[in-house]
């Protein structure tokens, strides 16, 4: 078995795994091993509609599914995972949510120091380079990761932000600055009618450097130990086993899946469990893969009238897409430069809250499985709690690495998440039926006028809702029994060893966890050399 050595290994080149990389890198003091194992990159990637091709493709996604569950009407639920550098910022919709400063003020309550709003909003704002009209006390504008304010302008979002007005939801020109709440138009890491991934705003301007390795294609097989400390990696590459050392330290950026995937292989986790499949316990924590939490989210529909033109279903269609793709090429706008929902609000279900429990984002079209355009005319609302209290698990059920976890969500088990999703629900329904749509929006598809009450209502939420792609929690960080890191990311029990990623999300953020995950490497990496 071949034999490397490094200062740092990085496992996994995704959201935070290539800032990890660059970061770790910079200086040029320090050797830098990014084991990553899916594939350089997809044609698609670049593209932003792209997203739309690769949510299903086995070229450049994991393709994960849970378990069947009861709140899932007994069905496999998607669980989409990039497979390739930048790992899921460079398949995902791009839609980029900080989240709100409660998010981060109940992580540092919770006892992680570091993490309030008032410790990662600098990081956020050295993070972003943000076109847009942000008030610059919370926006940065000369960062690595490029954030546009999306430039997507039609009749149909015109008319759903003037629904939402008379109802009581006022428009927000920035849901990540002072306050979330509001409706608004979607910020998203597209410029210039490109993908901004980790891979190519972090990873590619970092690849010259001669103290830097970045392999993709290995598949990172276990940690390897001596004693209580972690002393590098065993590794496949082309079926060759190979391992490497890091001299300091090794750093887990793999994921809310692969994260307490590759710890239990290694044996970190529940003794009893691992015991079971016959995997050596190194240390007994109860914590990995424990906390599982994502936004669970109905695909509400309504039908548009195709005479009015109004809809991607109509101008994206025979010769419509044509057009589509020539106004991409010539103005980088149109359905090819979208994000995954170009419109989103952020509303609270109920009187005397302080800030936003809830989320709807729209789709300019009938959207199929996996965003495909429907052959008729319509628009797709999604709905979802924000900060979801249902958690469920993620476990090995083979010592076998290419195996995927045992994915389990046990959605709506917490009785505030049904509460606030019916009442999300039924706002979406006031927006969608209010004066300005009147002839806009003509039939509900789906759940349809028939289900009303609440028990038919969340009866047909498990037999259709999926999620939207947020996993999140399962090494979560604190210091109660089942913590499974520290403040500064050090997993528990062991020496040399952290874990960077959204795994590590004590609770979840106020919407997409993109931003998050990236903020997070980018503090993970400045703790690690801080110690170094």
């Amino acid at each position: 078995m071949s034999s490397e050595h490094y200062d740092y290994i990085v496992v996994g080149a995704g959201s935070a795994g290539s800032v990890l990389a660059n970061r770790l890198s910079a200086s040029g003091e320090h050797s830098v091993l990014v084991l990553e194992a899916g594939r350089e990159s997809h044609p698609w990637s670049r593209i932003p509609v792209g997203f739309a091709k690769l949510i299903d493709n086995p070229a450049a996604n994991w393709l994960y599914e849970s378990e069947p569950e009861e709140a899932s009407g007994g069905r496999r639920i998607p669980v989409p995972r990039g497979k390739l550098l930048g790992g899921s910022s460079s398949i995902n919709g791009m839609v980029f949510v900080r989240g709100q400063s409660l998010d981060y003020d109940t992580w540092a309550q919770l006892g992680n120091r570091g993490w309030s709003y008032q410790d990662v909003l600098p990081i956020f704002k050295e993070m972003e380079s943000y076109q847009g009209e942000g008030d610059d006390e919370y926006r940065g504008r000369d960062g690595p990761l490029k954030v546009t304010e999306n430039i997507e302008q039609g009749e149909i979002y015109d008319k759903i932000i003037a629904a939402a007005a008379e109802v009581g939801i006022d428009y927000t020109n920035d849901y990540n600055g002072a306050s979330q709440e509001g409706i608004g138009m979607t910020q998203a890491t597209i410029r210039k009618g490109r993908r901004m991934s980790t891979a190519y705003c972090y990873l590619d301007p970092a690849r010259g450097r001669s103290n830097l390795r970045i392999q993709a294609n290995a598949l990172t097989e276990c940690l390897v130990f001596d004693g209580k400390r972690c002393t590098g990696v065993r590794y496949n590459l082309g079926g060759q086993a190979r391992e490497a050392t890091a001299n300091r330290e090794v750093i887990v950026s793999a994921g809310s899946i692969n994260s307490p995937q590759l710890l239990e292989l290694s044996g970190i986790g529940q003794a009893a469990r691992l015991k079971e499949l016959g995997i050596d316990v190194v240390h007994d924590l109860q914590g990995v893969g424990e906390n599982l939490r994502d936004h669970y989210s109905p695909r509400m529909k309504w039908s548009v009238p195709r005479e009015l033109g109004l809809t991607y279903n109509d101008k994206g269609r025979g010769l419509g897409l044509v057009w589509q793709a020539l106004k991409y090429a010539l103005s980088d706008k149109g359905l090819l430069g979208l994000p995954a929902a170009p419109l989103r609000a952020y509303i609270k279900t109920r009187e005397g809250l302080e800030a936003p429990d809830a989320a709807i984002s729209w789709i300019p079209f009938l959207a199929n499985e996996s965003f495909k355009l429907h052959e008729d005319s319509g628009v797709t609302a999604i709905t979802h709690v924000l900060r979801s209290e249902s958690t469920g698990d993620i476990h090995v059920s083979s010592t076998d690495p290419s195996r995927p976890p045992a994915i389990r969500f046990n959605f709506l088990s917490a009785q505030s998440d049904c509460d606030i999703l019916l009442e999300s629900m039924k706002i979406t329904r006031r927006i969608m039926n209010a004066g300005p749509l009147q002839g806009v929006m003509t039939d509900e598809i789906a759940p349809g006028v028939d289900i009303e009450n609440d028990n038919e209502m969340l009866d047909w939420v498990k037999k259709n809702a999926e999620t939207t792609y947020h996993p999140v929690g399962t090494c979560k960080m604190g210091n109660d029994p089942m913590a499974v890191v520290d403040d500064q990311l050090r997993v528990h029990g062991v020496e040399g060893l952290r874990v960077a990623d959204a795994s590590i999300m004590p609770t979840l953020t106020s919407g997409n966890t993109n931003a998050p995950s990236i903020m997070i490497g980018e503090k993970a990496s400045r703790m690690v050399l801080a110690a170094a």
